[in-house]
């Protein structure tokens, strides 16, 4: 019964959102760095999702697919460094949830700096893309945090947060 909850989850979660893939050929897409990052991504998942569906809220994700696959290589690169480097710094936070499993957690934080160490090598490219990326992602995360705060950073709210970032990093 609980595995099927999940997947009922994980369609709710998957169908809510743009259908869409940054694409692109980003430098990291196709990495085991990429992959890594993700599969770390699913087994922090410290409480089962189905346990955490009163606390579902709508993120409201700044992109829409059309908007997403009409940038240019340069702005999706820089989309994926100022996403990458939110989401390391939500989970190095000291409200990171003290349940998930620390050697996981540190792998996930390694694995992230080094995709932001890598993308950030094309900074000189990406000097030339337009602020409101910057804006619309760190509002984006401002409002997961004011989430987070409002729920008082409970197991919950993180098994909420945890999978809204894993989907993102899908789409990446």
């Amino acid at each position: 019964m609980a595995r099927i909850c999940w997947w009922l989850v994980a369609g709710v979660m998957l169908g809510s959102i743009p259908a869409c893939s940054l694409g692109g050929d980003l430098p990291w897409i196709h990495s085991l760095v990429k992959r890594e990052i993700f599969s770390l991504m699913g087994q922090l998942k410290s409480i089962p999702p189905h346990l955490c569906l009163n606390d579902r809220t709508d993120f409201r994700f700044p992109w829409e697919s059309g908007n997403i696959t009409r940038m240019q290589k340069t702005q999706r690169t820089y989309l994926c460094l100022l996403m990458l480097q939110q989401i390391f710094n939500l989970f190095s936070t000291d409200n990171s949830p003290a349940a998930w499993d620390h050697t996981l957690l540190d792998k996930l934080l390694s694995g992230l700096h080094h995709s932001v160490e890598e993308l950030g090598q094309t900074k000189e490219e990406t000097l030339l893309c337009p602020d409101y990326l910057g804006i619309l992602v760190r509002r984006y995360f401002l409002g997961i945090l004011k989430y987070l705060k409002k729920k008082k950073y409970s197991s919950c709210a993180w098994e909420v947060v945890r999978s809204e970032i894993q989907v993102r990093l899908f789409l990446m």
